[in-house]
Order: C-alpha cells, then sequence, then structure tokens
C-alpha cells in the first residue's frame, strides 16, 4: 500500500510459497491380515521408486509369486524384488537383525539380487533382540494360567511386543544406538537384559554372546542405515513415486482392532504418518486391501466365521496358512460391518479385492451386513468392547453364486454376471469403489476395473 506521498514501501520479507510435493500411494489390509498385500505392492511397485515399510516387524507375512519364483517375505518390503525401486524400512518398523539376514539368504536363494544397493533401514528404527522374543513366549504363557478370564493372544512370539514396550518405556535401543558409540550401546544392552529379567526370574541371557553378536551386525549394518524422514522427503521434492505397504491390517491395530487381539503398532493410516514421518497432506491414494471373503489367524472375535463345510472350502481352495507361523487361517463370510469400521478409520480412496476365484465353487454367498444383540437392538457401529461380539447375531444377506471359474478371466467383463454383481454389493455395502479384483496368485491374473 502506497504511503500519504504516493511511494510504495520496500516489501520487509519475501513471501514464501508451497512448494508441493509429490503424494504417496499407501496400500493396507483392510480385514484380519493375508488380504494379499504382497501381490498387490508388487503390482504397484512395478512403477514406483521408492517401497516403503511403515510399522510392524516379522510378525507379518506377505506372498509374491513371480514366475516359478514364490517369495515370502517377513520383513523386507514386498516391493524389493523391483530391482529400479529403493526398499525403505521405516522408523516405525522394529527389526530382528539376525531373523532379517536369514530371511535376505533364503530369498537370494530364490533369485533376489542387488538387495544391498537399494535397501535402506532407518536410523530411527529399534532393534529387536532375542530376549524379546522368549519375553513374548513367557508373557503367553502367563496368559494361558491367568484364572481371570484372559486368553493368550496368539501372538507370532517374534517378540514384536515386548520390543515396542521398550520404546515406549524409553529404554529400547535403536539402529542409530547400534552405530554410534558401540561401549555405550553395550551398556544399556546390559541394562535392557536386567530389566527383563527382574520382570522374568526364569529369562535366560547370554549377554557375553548378544554383545559379541551386535558388534558384528553393527558393521553389517552400517552401510544400510540412513536418515529414512530426510530421503523420503527428498524424493517427494523430487516427484519420485513413493509406495508405502502396511504390515497386518486394520482390524489388528492395537487402537482400532479388536482389542486386545490385536499387533502392537498402528497398522491403519496413522501407522503410515508416525511409522516413516510423511505429514497426512502428503498422502494421496489410500488402497484398501479386501479377501473376496473373512480370515482370521490366532485368536479373537470372528464374527462371521464358519465352523462348517464351507469355511474347511474356502481354507482348503484359499490354501490358508499362515505365511510366518503356518497357523491354519480361521474363514468366514465377507463382513460389511468390518470393512465400514476400517473404511471410517483409513479412508479408502479404492478397493483391492483378492482371491475372487476361491468363491468359484460356491452356490450361494453371504455378506455380513449388520449385527444384532440378543435382544434383538442393532449395533451401529463396530465396538470396542470385544464382549460384545460373544452373543450376537450376525445378520445375513445372500446372493447366487456363479459355479464357473474365472480365473482365467482378465476383464471384468469376462467375469460372470453373479460374479460383478457381488463386486458391484461390496462397493454399494462400504461406499468405496474397487479398482482391482485378483483371480489367481500371479501377476497376470489382477483385473483392473477402472
Amino acid at each position: 500500500m502506497a504511503d500519504v506521498n504516493g511511494v510504495e514501501p520496500e516489501l520487509s520479507r519475501k513471501r514464501l510459497r508451497h512448494e508441493p510435493y509429490n503424494k504417496v500411494t499407501v496400500v493396507l489390509g483392510a480385514q484380519w491380515g493375508d488380504e494379499g498385500k504382497g501381490k498387490v505392492v508388487d503390482m504397484l511397485a512395478g512403477s514406483s521408486d521408492v517401497v516403503c515399510r511403515c510399522q510392524g516387524g516379522n510378525n507379518a507375512g506377505h506372498t509374491v509369486v513371480t514366475g516359478d519364483a514364490e517369495y515370502d517375505f517377513h520383513i523386507l518390503p514386498s516391493g524389493i524384488i523391483n530391482t529400479s525401486a529403493v526398499s525403505v524400512i521405516g522408523n516405525g518398523v522394529v527389526v530382528h537383525l539376525g531373523q532379517m539376514f536369514e530371511e535376505i539368504e533364503k530369498n537370494e536363494a530364490k533369485g533376489l539380487k542387488d538387495w544391498e544397493k537399494r535397501l535402506i533401514i532407518s536410523d530411527r528404527s529399534h532393534i529387536v533382540f532375542d530376549f524379546h522374543q522368549s519375553v513374548d513366549g513367557l508373557q503367553e504363557q502367563e496368559r494361558s494360567m491367568d484364572n481371570s478370564g484372559t486368553k493368550t493372544l496368539g501372538t507370532t512370539k517374534k517378540g514384536i511386543g515386548p520390543c515396542y514396550s521398550s520404546k515406549a518405556g524409553r529404554h529400547g535401543l535403536r539402529m542409530a544406538d547400534l552405530l554410534g558409540d558401540f561401549s555405550l550401546f553395550e551398556q544399556r544392552l546390559r541394562n535392557l537384559v536386567d530389566s527383563h529379567k527382574r520382570m522374568f526370574p526364569e529369562l535366560q541371557v547370554n549377554v557375553e554372546e548378544e554383545v559379541s553378536k551386535y558388534k558384528d551386525y553393527a558393521e553389517r549394518m552400517q552401510p544400510l542405515v540412513a536418515n529414512t524422514l530426510a530421503y523420503i522427503h527428498k524424493c517427494l521434492k523430487e516427484n519420485k513415486k513413493v509406495l508405502v505397504e502396511g504390515a497386518n491390517a486394520a482390524m489388528l491395530d492395537i487402537d482400532f482392532g479388536t482389542y486386545p487381539y490385536v499387533t502392537s503398532s498402528n497398522c491403519s493410516i496413522g501407522g503410515v504418518c508416525t511409522g516413516l514421518g510423511i505429514a497426512p497432506q502428503y498422502i494421496g491414494e489410500v488402497y484398501g486391501v479386501v479377501k473376496a471373503y473373512t480370515t482370521r489367524v490366532g485368536v479373537g472375535p470372528f464374527p462371521t466365521e464358519l465352523h462348517d463345510d464351507t469355511g474347511k472350502l474356502l481354507q482348503s481352495r484359499g490354501g490358508e496358512y499362515g505365511v510366518t507361523t503356518g497357523r491354519p487361517r480361521r474363514c468366514g463370510w465377507l463382513d460389511a460391518m468390518l470393512l465400514s469400521h476400517s473404511n471410517m478409520v483409513n479412508g479408502y480412496t479404492a478397493i483391492i479385492l483378492t482371491k475372487l476365484d476361491i468363491l468359484d465353487e460356491l452356490e450361494e454367498i453371504k455378506i455380513g451386513v449388520g449385527y444384532l444383540r440378543k435382544n434383538g437392538e442393532r449395533i451401529e457401529h463396530f465396538p470396542a468392547n470385544m464382549g460384545e461380539l460373544e452373543d450376537i447375531t450376525v445378520e445375513y444377506i445372500t446372493m447366487p453364486g456363479w459355479m464357473q471359474d474365472t480365473a482365467q478371466c482378465r476383464t471384468y467383463e469376462e467375469l460372470p454376471q453373479n460374479a460383478r454383481s457381488y463386486v458391484e454389493k461390496i462397493e454399494e455395502l462400504i461406499s468405496v469403489p474397487v479398482k482391482w479384483i485378483g483371480v489367481g496368485k500371479s501377476r497376470a491374473s489382477m483385473i483392473t476395473v477402472f
């Protein structure tokens, strides 16, 4: 604005302009895990520059089939198969170094190449020690002996929960500690062991062996560890394509899942922000991966679970056995109440529907659309108190099956009409469009809807 003499004043400072970053694409499990996220990430990783894990540990399992090779990933991002992409293990992930290197060696034998040049591990990520895994087992044993009605949680005993407890208790050890002053790392490790032995007197830990082992790991990890927060933001500024893969799934989220039968991290969209240091404004597409039916490993509520021959058929045809534990997965009908809750938390922009072909032999298919209490009262939203799910009736809609092989279909139009009706009913019930449909294990068996 001009002064009384008509002279324009000099600007006291330059106006800052916000330069927009590229947006990240996020893939999340929408049920209790095992939805087929690995195959989805493998498909999207082909056009990505960076593929990130943001939370969890090697308690999750992703299977990726490429050609004749079938890779099993537990801590490595599934996108590591893409030789043109960098794989990032973020600060929200907890890492057991010995089992990570074992996983690398196993997948190298299957054809994984040049991973050293394409793997970056956050200097802020926490270390899972062997004694964390021992404590995990001891805690499960305690729960099984508790006469208060508490059940075992069905953990994988990979030490994930105890490691996150150490993190929250502010005495955990991070990659930055391992690569810093080793004498300080050693002292903190001894203190951490002592604190766990006070809590669990029966815990056996060979501290000298641990110290020696981690001296070796410090050398091996040196070229792999970096500031992933700065790296990811640099990539976004350079308009590189960043893909984030969630481990576990929404209904195992420690806040929004079926607590306490959950994992120990936020495997919903919030975990992407905290586990990588990505602000919400830089999140773009959020794809929820939904199996065409529902499965769950271990214990915990499962309203639409099937205990009959149909459940056994789904388990058999779907190969429903855990990648990490080998445990058989419980199987049941698709649950729209659960998916609506999952969508409320994560805000899916589209759904990726997997394993539609597993339903090919069913004459009729059901979808759970509501929960009724014993007195007939409807439960409006997925409850926080798991006791509410112990004595409910699930309200179903029944749709005709298609009784045709869909495994060879490659376009939406090639699917049988009843299969398309099933897909469209899912879209209607959860108000999210289906973008891709999986009808087999291979990359080629993913149908693009739009």
